[in-house]
């Protein structure tokens, strides 16, 4: 970031746990987005008017180069923005959504890449504990694990069931996610 992020609180008290909440935060969109170049947050804590708690407002402007995002969360009737985490991930999640958006705009891509599925057999299967292995071609096998199959699909799997996949690299080698029992 080129410049130093602004934190403002507004109708309360600045908050060291606060702040640092924030800048973790902002740190994340960093790491999804590169080259931001400024972001201002303002937490503000209306005021009570009558009302049992307070709904606190979070504003986030996040500057990037072709335009900025803004973030102008309005207290409205959510009380989970009661408690002032909730508000503040709410407005992050909101950020990076927005961003997420420029991003798209910027680089022409319409469509997110998901990778491709691949079909296999079940080569091996230990079900009491919830793993097996997928053959996909002669002398190749892919671990996967029984919350990696959709559904209710592991009841059905067995030795020679036809199964499509993801493949993904691991650190103790490829594995397979989203496993579909193949009709």
């Amino acid at each position: 970031m080129q410049t130093e992020p602004q934190i403002t609180f507004r109708g309360m008290e600045p908050s060291a746990a606060i702040e640092h909440t924030i800048r973790e935060k902002i740190g994340r969109l960093e790491n999804f987005h590169n080259r931001i170049t400024s972001c201002r947050v303002v937490v503000e804590a209306p005021h009570r008017h009558g009302q049992k708690g307070q709904i606190y407002r979070i504003a986030i402007d996040v500057d990037v180069p072709g335009g900025v995002v803004v973030v102008n969360r309005e207290p409205g009737q959510n009380h989970a923005h009661e408690d002032i985490h909730v508000a503040i991930r709410d407005a992050f999640s909101a950020a990076q959504r927005q961003l997420e958006d420029h991003v798209r705009k910027v680089s022409g891509h319409r469509v997110k890449d998901h990778p491709a599925k691949e079909h296999g057999t079940v080569a091996r299967i230990f079900p009491d504990e919830g793993y097996g292995f997928i053959s996909t071609k002669p002398g190749e096998e892919l671990f996967f694990q029984r919350a990696s199959v959709t559904g209710d699909g592991w009841r059905e799997l067995d030795v020679g069931s036809r199964v499509h996949f993801t493949p993904m690299d691991g650190e103790k080698g490829p594995y397979a996610v989203a496993v579909t029992v193949a009709e």
